[in-house]
């Protein structure tokens, strides 16, 4: 199969119209033209997982983290990102990244979040007009901030979560952004969400919950948009299905970089 058969069902789940200004999606190593037989599907085209890409003899890998993200003025193969462009080019892998544009999109990452944390009445997150990337829904009867710490706990499947609480307030309305999202907790707050859902909480993030008066889980960034991948993984196979012979394996050897003792 050609790569750019694959890049077509790619931008079906994760159209390139909804990414951010900023951000960097789409074929970003590799031709078109490319034959693939295998796509190795994972959160971040870190050296591990190229290394296992090419362990396990795949043509194609698709993240949802950019492989490049800055302008590259130099490639230093000494130097990280020197090093796996080499090993990518070397073995003629080539790679896809759908972030902001799949984190947004009908079924992506904010979706799978706000199913697994428990949610419904699910729908986009708009600010006097303004498209937030992340998702508003609801809990089926209110919780304290402690039960629904737990719940996302459960849902996400990982060691553990952080919350701060603002206090006696029962959460029902619940915003979130998968990944690291603590810049629209001032939004969540506007629009009258009780608890804030994201990763990569920062100390003064959570001064600002307590003064906004609305309780913040942080699940962390992998646990939040990991599960997705999983996912993507299972839709991709299902739309490439008539488009001719092609194995799709899933990233199962990473894990949250951040240990807990």
């Amino acid at each position: 199969m050609k790569c750019q058969v694959i890049m077509n069902a790619m931008e079906q789940l994760a159209p390139k119209s909804l990414k951010e200004d900023w951000d960097n999606v789409g074929l970003l190593v590799g031709n078109p033209e490319a034959e693939v037989k295998r796509i190795f599907v994972c959160l971040d085209a870190d050296e591990a997982n190229i290394e296992q890409a090419i362990r396990k003899n795949c043509q194609m890998i698709i993240t949802h983290h950019p492989v490049i993200f800055d302008g590259i003025k130099k490639v230093r193969t000494d130097l990280y990102t020197g090093r796996i462009l080499k090993k990518l080019l070397v073995n003629d892998i080539s790679v896809f990244s759908a972030h902001t544009n799949f984190d947004q999109a009908e079924g992506g990452v904010n979706d799978i979040l706000a199913n697994l944390i428990g949610l419904t009445k699910i729908k986009m997150w708009e600010v006097g007009g303004e498209t937030i990337c992340g998702r508003i829904g609801y809990l089926e009867k209110p919780m304290t901030i402690e039960e629904f710490a737990n719940q996302v706990k459960q849902g996400l499947k990982t060691d553990y979560v952080r919350y701060t609480s603002a206090g006696e307030r029962m959460i029902k309305k619940v915003a979130l952004c998968s990944g690291a999202g603590a810049c629209f907790l001032g939004k969540a707050a506007f629009s009258g969400a009780d608890a804030y859902v994201t990763g990569d909480v920062k100390y003064h993030d959570a001064q600002h919950a307590v003064e906004y008066g609305i309780h913040i889980v942080d699940g962390g960034h992998y646990p939040t948009e990991y599960p997705a991948m999983l996912d993507l993984a299972k839709r991709l196979e299902e739309a490439l299905k008539e488009q001719g012979e092609i194995e799709i394996l899933i990233d199962d050897e990473s894990r949250d970089l951040f240990n807990v003792i």
